[in-house]
């Protein structure tokens, strides 16, 4: 989700708009994180 946050957005409408949001959806990154293993150096994926 991305929500735009202007200077005169009131706090209210920001945690409307937070709580509204399906947390459900998306991805878990945590879940994944450091589970792919590399073969090759990560700088020479990068070149």
């Amino acid at each position: 989700m991305v929500t735009t946050i202007k200077k005169g957005t009131s706090k209210e409408t920001i945690i409307i708009t937070v709580q509204s949001s399906d947390k459900k959806k998306g991805f878990d990154a945590k879940k994944h994180q450091g589970s792919i293993k590399l073969d090759a150096s990560p700088l020479e994926i990068q070149k």
